[in-house]
Parts: C-alpha cells; sequence; structure tokens
C-alpha cells in the first residue's frame, strides 16, 4: 500500500519527503570501499592494536630489508618497518583531509547560501570571485597559501581546504537555487515567514544532501592533495609517518626497493578510489 494521502502525487511533495534514502543494494564494490575506510580510521584512532613496530623508530640491521614474515611490507633506509609507519601516518593524512574538506564545507556551504538565498547583486559578487578561484590552478592555489602560512600539515590542510571552497559554494548555490524556487517555500513566504527563519528550516535543510555527498569525494581528493604537497616537500616534516612523505622518502630507493614507494601508494590509492566510491553511493541514494 502507498504511504502518500489520496490524490496527490510526488511531486506535489516537499523536497524534504521526496529526496529519502533509498534503500541499498548488496554491492561488493560498495562493502569493500567500506572495508577500507573503516580500516584506516582505526589505523588512525588505535595504531598500536595493529603493529607492534614504532613509526619513527628504526631496528639496527634491519635497514631495507624486503617484504617478509617480520616485516610483511619491509623496511626503510633506516630499519623502520613500513607497515607500521604506512599505519602510524594515517591519523597525519586523515586528520589533514578532516580539516580540509571541514574548512571548504563550511566556508563554501556559507557562500553559496548566501549567494543563492540573496540573488542579485550578492549572488553576482559572490560567483565572480568563485570564477577567479577556480580559475587557479588548484596545486598553485595550494602552494601559494603555504607559502604564506608556512609548512606543516596543518597549513598544507588550510591550503587544500581554501582551493575547495569554490567547489563547495557553486554545487551549494545551485542547491540553494532549485529549492528557493520551490512550492513550498513559496507558500512559507506566503504565510508569512522571514527570511532567515525561511532560510533555516527549509532551504538550508534541503540543500544540504548532495552536499555532503560531494563531501565524501572530496575527501578523496583532500588526502590525494595532502599527500602530493607533502612529496613536493611542502607538508609535514620528517621523521613523521606521512602517506606523500613516504612516498617521497623511498622514490630514491626505487630501483633497489620498490616497496618503499609502491606499499604506501597503494593505501593512498585505494583510501582514494574508496571515498569516490562511497560518495557515488550516497549521490544515488539521495536522487
Amino acid at each position: 500500500m502507498s504511504s502518500l494521502p489520496l490524490g496527490k502525487s510526488t511531486l506535489s511533495l516537499p523536497l524534504t519527503q521526496r529526496r529519502r534514502w533509498k534503500p541499498a543494494r548488496l554491492q561488493p564494490g560498495l562493502i569493500l570501499a567500506w572495508l577500507v575506510m573503516a580500516t584506516v580510521i582505526l589505523w588512525a584512532i588505535a595504531p598500536g592494536l595493529f603493529t607492534d613496530y614504532s613509526g619513527t623508530e628504526g631496528i639496527a640491521g634491519a635497514q631495507r630489508l624486503a617484504p617478509q614474515a617480520g616485516h610483511w611490507l619491509g623496511t626503510d633506509q633506516l630499519g623502520r618497518d613500513v607497515y607500521a609507519r604506512i599505519v602510524y601516518g594515517a591519523s597525519h593524512s586523515l586528520s589533514g583531509a578532516l580539516v580540509a574538506v571541514a574548512l571548504g564545507l563550511v566556508f563554501g556551504t556559507a557562500l553559496g547560501l548566501a549567494a543563492g538565498a540573496s540573488g542579485g547583486l550578492v549572488d553576482a559578487i559572490v560567483m565572480r570571485i568563485n570564477d577567479v578561484l577556480l580559475s587557479i590552478p588548484g596545486l598553485l592555489l595550494s602552494l601559494s597559501v603555504i607559502i604564506l602560512l608556512g609548512f606543516g600539515t596543518v597549513h598544507a590542510a588550510i591550503a587544500v581546504g581554501v582551493t575547495s571552497v569554490a567547489n563547495f559554494a557553486r554545487l551549494a548555490r545551485a542547491e540553494v537555487v532549485l529549492v528557493r524556487h520551490s512550492d513550498y517555500v513559496e507558500a512559507a513566504y506566503g504565510s508569512g515567514g522571514s527570511f532567515l527563519s525561511i532560510l533555516w528550516r527549509h532551504i538550508l535543510p534541503n540543500s544540504l544532501t548532495s552536499v555532503i555527498a560531494f563531501s565524501a569525494l572530496q575527501f578523496g581528493s583532500a588526502i590525494l592533495a595532502i599527500s602530493t604537497l607533502s612529496f613536493l616537500g611542502y607538508g609535514t616534516p620528517p621523521p613523521t609517518p606521512e602517506w606523500g612523505l613516504l612516498i617521497a622518502e623511498g622514490r630514491n630507493y626505487i630501483s633497489t626497493a620498490w616497496w618503499l614507494t609502491t606499499f604506501p601508494g597503494v593505501v593512498v590509492v585505494l583510501v582514494v578510489l574508496s571515498a569516490n566510491r562511497i560518495s557515488q553511493s550516497l549521490r544515488r541514494r539521495t536522487r
């Protein structure tokens, strides 16, 4: 039996009722993506549960050992266990990505909300500034911010977050414009509702579904961007086991110790692909 009232169609319902989560089918790829993300999050929360080795201290006489029983992913040039460094590096990479996504989500959504809800001159000014930000290559903008703030994980995360503000603002503005012209918002205005109350109770909640799904996609992109900055030497300084730094430190030994760059690189790729897969699932379930 349908749960809709008689004489009404789904198109006449507000977006809060139409945009419900659709039941998801069992998808092996999605399950694998969640398992990868869950594992990496557990690495970041409690790395000591997954390895007995230190992420920064080496073992005497164990330099550049190939993957073996005692060291699953081998050791680096200082005798440090590669698997342990990857596990301990999860907290630095994930926390940096989380800061970057949060920065882009908060400021980008605020700008998009202001532009889409106000319209007119405010919309034109905000979107022109947004177009300027989008015209600047992300890596160049990130490097410019880091030069101003200095090196480090937090500064790299802020730099990546600044580059994502424009993308969040554009998406949020499009969603706000779509919701603002819906029938139930017009009815709320006709009933005497104030601009701020309608903005808070109707426009903002119904505009966040696509933005939140996009934030999952940006999470993977932020990890890749922060790893790139660390690889170039603008991120976390040694001996911190950040994933991009691990790849950078092992590139000089690629011909003799391939595992130093291969395994950290595989982890970064898996996390980015998993975040993209989860983002796609969220977007499909909100349509």
